[in-house]
């Protein structure tokens, strides 16, 4: 089903799609790629909102900074000084985060809204739009798109493609915040159980870039190898082990609810939402699970290359699967 949401202060519509199977219900957003909300199950049956969000247009545009829900892109998460160098050729970029571009600056993909259409048999939507060369200082004109689709299993699954028409840098992904008691619940998410399918994690600075070390998590408050509690203070790049076979599970006790994440990428921000500042979320209201690129890989020739040429497509995708226990 899609239907009008609001619109801009311009007068651009924004329209939301449900998609609904396998006992979920999601709701995405034309303006920034936007999962709005996701309705599963508790081991009772009630149902409840899992994400953090809005309810109307105006909600999202106020309060930016979080990201909630969004797609994220040209490049989500850090880049080092807000530049890189491609080919010889230095690329400034918007500064949006101290001294660092985040998640492709000022107005990246989480800003725009984005053409859609119905695919999967009607139980997805595919968004679209061309980001222009030159665009937050990225390189390329870069044609994209973003599938959701909530498969048979009721798992949503997020496929991503971009194509270029010149040497670029490329990351995408989901900015959902989760909260398995449900959104509203007064439930810290800190309080769930992760676990996270990685032997090593990239250490930062003061300022969350990378030092460009892969560093062991045995013996670490990074070592989610075997599920408990996140607490607080995560804003990580996780290294993964399994690929798309097994990223991460989330489990809530007190509702019984899991989440598990697949992906073919392999990164994942572990983000415990420690900066919410109340409005309408305080912190530790839900914990992101963000699969990427390495942060600031364009600057670090031991990373997992980010690079995107003529010719070549950037392909991803990543499931989350819902059940209970």
């Amino acid at each position: 089903m899609m239907e009008l949401f609001g619109r801009l202060d311009d007068g651009t519509p924004v329209h939301r799609w449900t998609l609904e199977r396998g006992g979920t219900r999601v709701r995405v957003l034309t303006y920034g790629g936007i999962v709005q909300s996701v309705e599963v199950p508790d081991r009772d049956g009630a149902v409840a909102n899992v994400v953090l969000g809005f309810g109307d247009v105006e909600g999202y545009v106020r309060c930016p900074g979080p990201y909630f829900g969004a797609l994220v892109g040209r490049y989500a998460n850090r880049i080092a000084g807000a530049a890189f160098e491609l080919d010889g050729r230095t690329y400034a970029l918007a500064r949006n985060n101290g001294p660092n571009c985040l998640h492709g600056g000022e107005r990246g993909f989480d800003k725009h809204v984005w053409d859609a259409e119905a695919v999967g048999g009607g139980y997805g939507v595919r968004l679209s739009r061309v980001s222009p060369d030159g665009e937050e200082g990225f390189p390329g004109r870069l044609e994209v798109s973003v599938t959701y689709l909530v498969d048979e299993a009721g798992s949503l699954r997020i496929a991503y493609e971009a194509r270029t028409d010149a040497p670029t840098v490329v990351s995408l992904t989901n900015h959902t915040y989760w909260n398995l008691a449900g959104e509203g619940s007064g439930a810290d998410a800190g309080g769930h159980e992760l676990r996270v399918s990685a032997s090593y994690v990239t250490p930062v600075d003061d300022d969350l870039i990378p030092t460009g070390e892969l560093a062991p998590v045995e013996g670490t408050r990074f070592d989610f190898r075997s599920a408990r509690k996140p607490g607080a203070g995560l804003d990580h790049n996780f290294v993964l082990d399994g690929g798309e076979d097994d990223a991460a599970e989330l489990y809530e006790a007190g509702s019984g609810r899991v989440l598990s994440v697949t992906t073919s990428e392999p990164g994942m921000q572990v983000y415990t939402a420690d900066h919410l500042d109340g409005k309408p979320y305080g912190p530790g209201a839900g914990v992101a699970l963000e699969t990427q690129r390495f942060p600031d890989s364009p600057n670090r020739a031991g990373f997992p290359s980010a690079v995107l040429r003529v010719g070549e497509v950037f392909s991803s995708e990543t499931v989350y699967g819902f059940a209970v226990r």
